[in-house]
């Protein structure tokens, strides 16, 4: 098996800690230098990370990698709250990438423009869900839905994008997780 991506995205660390014990080749790409997006246009349309290539099969997309992993490994498939879970820490993400690519492209994300409002009340909302499903311990297991909080979280802490002090439950979920087995060799400030 081999997984695709890249040392700073939130979506391919939540698939290498999910592949911390497993057996596989990681192959770090800049998806912006052109060998590698040659490469990646060849073996995903998408032209987006991560993507997993087992044996002749490539899979795109985190949620759909775990997928996979799900029916081909003993790896546990998520329960309907779970996905819903997942969903929200998409939400978050999805919107966090879009106003984070924005703001490198010139644009200023504070403006009063739909695009912009629609992400941060997005992630306004979402925040507010995912505090209080930490508050209540429902990430305190070390499994898929808590890596993939615990990768947005940490990678929103690293790009700076939003304070996360608001989050007190939120921030006291990383803490505990910061010494999970891999979490520093995936962290995103070593690229």
């Amino acid at each position: 098996m081999q997984l695709f991506g890249s040392q700073t995205s939130p979506y391919v660390r939540r698939i290498r800690l999910l592949l911390a014990d497993a057996a596989y080749e990681y192959i770090n790409m800049n998806i912006f230098e052109e060998t590698d997006r040659h490469t990646l246009a060849v073996m995903n349309p998408t032209l987006r990370i991560p993507m997993l290539l087992d044996n002749e099969q490539v899979i795109f997309d985190s949620t759909v990698i775990y997928r996979y992993l799900t029916q081909n490994t003993t790896t546990a498939p998520l329960s309907w709250y779970q996905e819903n879970q997942l969903t929200v820490i998409n939400a978050v993400n999805d919107s966090l990438v879009m106003l984070y690519q924005c703001s490198r492209s010139g644009f200023d994300t504070n403006d009063d423009k739909l695009f912009f409002n629609l992400q941060r009340e997005r992630i306004a909302s979402s925040m507010f869900v995912l505090e209080q499903q930490a508050a209540n311990g429902e990430f305190a297991n070390w499994n898929y839905i808590a890596i993939a909080l615990y990768s947005l979280l940490d990678w929103t802490a690293f790009r700076q994008l939003m304070e996360l002090d608001d989050y007190p439950a939120l921030l006291a979920f990383m803490q505990q997780h910061q010494q999970q087995s891999f979490v520093s060799k995936t962290d995103p400030r070593l690229s």
